[in-house]
């Protein structure tokens, strides 16, 4: 029977991984001997390098949430392997999520049907490489087009950079209100973002009046987990 955390999975997720951990020390190593080469000090790239450490922790537990989110019906092996290399949060859970609901899967459970789980792992992938594709082959392009109609009237460009953000945002919040006219339960989604949209204006508030800087890294994960414990008693009382 197919199993979404067997052996040979975390096997195949191990050695991708462990092949960018080996590019990551590889051209860490070349950087650290280029800039000695350029007269930095020890001692200063040893400090970058720590505050390099230190930054990594805020991101770091926005994609630990995630993985534990997707791996209750994905399994451990691929969310260990999408967001670890190329994904982002932002991206394989809602690419996971339609997925599943096309296929007319539950969420609330592992999956056991090895053509959905393989449909779902195509969708991540794929749409991921877009980005890498768009950026390798289209960037230059896409730059100079920003530039020139930036070049031209500044203020056109600012609304051009804006209306790509809200659209953006747009195609989020419409997963969150789709299910808004099933009841009290389709708006589950919408207090869950309230509650992260507040938990966020309050760490704003600590990070801009009270000056916490080292708050500014940590807002958007602890607004997350936040939330989703929120979600936790939300759902159970809703939902019972």
């Amino acid at each position: 029977m197919f199993s979404v955390n067997q052996s040979i999975l975390y096997y195949l997720a191990a050695l991708v991984i462990l092949f960018v951990l080996g590019q990551s020390i590889f051209f860490t190593y070349k950087a650290y001997k280029r800039a000695l080469e350029m007269g930095m000090s020890k001692s200063l790239l040893l400090s970058i390098m720590k505050g390099a450490a230190v930054f990594t922790i805020a991101p770091a537990i926005a994609i630990i949430i995630g993985m534990i989110t997707l791996s209750q019906f994905l399994g451990l092996p691929l969310p260990w392997l999408r967001l670890s290399v190329v994904g982002a949060l932002t991206y394989e859970l809602p690419a996971a999520t339609t997925a599943a609901s096309v296929l007319g899967i539950s969420l609330s459970k592992s999956l056991t049907d090895p053509k959905a789980y393989s449909a779902i792992a195509w969708v991540m992938t794929l749409g991921s490489f877009s980005g890498i594709v768009i950026v390798t082959f289209f960037f230059p392009k896409i730059e100079k087009g920003l530039i020139h109609i930036k070049s031209k009237d500044e203020k056109w460009g600012i609304i051009f950079m804006d209306s790509l953000f809200i659209g953006m945002i747009s195609a989020f919040l419409g997963m969150i209100f789709s299910n808004v006219t099933q009841g009290l339960t389709g708006w589950i989604p919408v207090f869950v973002m309230l509650c992260s949209s507040f938990l966020m204006i309050i760490f704003g508030y600590f990070v801009k009046k009270k000056n916490v800087i080292w708050l500014e890294n940590y807002a958007m994960p602890l607004s997350m987990l936040g939330a989703m414990i929120f979600s936790i008693p939300l759902t159970a009382w809703i939902g019972g």
